[in-house]
């Protein structure tokens, strides 16, 4: 025995929601078996996207199933049920809307293509007009945007307003919190005193920003040089590729504190192989204190002149004798390399040249029977000339 289906016949009405199939693509408009309906159905070309469109294929293919609102019913003919008039555009808004203040809400990130370039920015559907200023779409500035039309762009909801139909997007927000979860991730990976390579991104009055593989850390300006350095563009410019030395990491707060300094080898490496006591060095005079003086012998390497190895003669302050800047010669007393001491004497120098013997002159000097001269050979001299 055959059983029959009852299949139930909806009639709709304006503001009923309809499913049914794509049959047909006309110029203007997209034709559609309505589902569980006599009732045919049409969906006017500004009724299928909230975007710009400029052909019904842009939004819907043949087969495609759709669900869309009643905007209107014609009267049929003869009794038959009359033609809807369909929005899928008003269907797809309201269930963006919901769909955008959740992800607003969650400040959630998900992907978008992006359908049109305009003046200002990016167009994306996101169910409804989604917009991305130039200025959110990447962290760095883009001149030209022709080659992001059809990309797909990862990007959070930074602006709603339903009243106004306004959607702001940023693509910026995700690659800067990508770029934030990254560097922490490195940061919390670094420890002092590691050395890393890095290069010079940019240069600063007090410093330079080193970019350590993601990362940005700063080198003061102290840290550059074992040398007093006045500018930082002095040591390197931008671009040189460096060793660094982690001093601090602050993942919290995203800093980083690198030093160029301590990771070059120290002024006072291999000192004891340049100079031994007994030498004798030329230096300037970098300080004065009440108890001697320090000239620097070698670029970041002073030495200390005692009050008492400064003159032959008993002073009561090294001001007396020396200034800052005087250039000076010194014998070296004693070279301490592990402990950084260096210990002169300028006293010594000038002792040793009063101690030298004066040079004999006397084979310079002429001899009774050679001094003077006779007339007579002065007179004859002259006469040999006239002949």
């Amino acid at each position: 025995m055959t059983e029959e289906m009852n299949v139930q016949v909806n009639v709709y009405e304006v503001g009923d929601i309809v499913r049914g199939k794509v049959v047909k693509l006309e110029d203007k408009q997209v034709l559609v078996e309505v589902e569980n309906s006599k009732q045919s159905g049409i969906i006017p070309i500004s009724e299928l996207s909230n975007l710009h469109i400029e052909k019904p294929s842009d939004a819907v293919a043949v087969g495609d199933e759709v669900t869309a609102k009643v905007k209107k019913v014609e009267e049929g003919k003869d009794g038959e049920e009359g033609l809807l008039i369909l929005s899928k555009r008003a269907v797809d808004a309201e269930r963006a809307w919901e769909d955008l203040e959740r992800k607003f809400a969650s400040g959630e990130t998900f992907e978008t293509v992006i359908k049109d370039i305009v003046k200002g920015g990016l167009v994306a559907d996101v169910g409804v007009r989604g917009f991305i200023p130039a200025s959110l779409v990447e962290p760095h500035y883009v001149e030209d945007f022709s080659d992001y039309k059809g990309k797909t762009l990862s990007v959070k909801v930074v602006e709603l307003d339903r009243e106004k139909n306004r959607v702001i997007l940023s693509h910026r927000a995700v690659v800067e919190e990508e770029q934030a979860r990254q560097q922490k991730e490195l940061l919390s990976g670094l420890e002092p005193g590691q050395v890393l390579d890095g290069v010079v991104r940019r240069i600063a009055d007090f410093g330079v920003f080193v970019d350590v593989g993601g990362f940005d850390g700063l080198v003061h300006i102290s840290q550059l040089s074992h040398t007093r350095v006045a500018h930082p563009s002095e040591v390197v410019k931008e671009g040189d590729a460096v060793k660094v030395k982690v001093l601090a990491v602050d993942p919290e707060n995203g800093r980083l504190s690198l030093s160029i300094k301590e990771a070059l080898p120290g002024p006072w490496e291999g000192l004891s192989e340049k100079v031994k006591p007994g030498d004798v060095v030329t230096g300037t005079v970098k300080r004065l204190a009440s108890f001697g003086a320090f000239v620097e012998v070698f670029p970041g390497v002073e030495g200390l002149v005692h009050v008492s190895q400064i003159a032959n003669r008993r002073i009561g302050s090294p001001h007396e004798v020396l200034k800052e800047g005087d250039v000076v010669k010194a014998k070296v007393l004693d070279v301490n390399e592990a402990d950084h001491r260096l210990s002169l004497s300028i006293r010594a120098l000038l002792e040793e040249e009063a101690a030298a013997p004066a040079e004999d002159y006397s084979q310079y000097t002429r001899t009774s029977e050679t001094r003077g001269f006779q007339l007579g050979e002065v007179i004859g001299e002259q006469l040999k000339k006239l002949k």
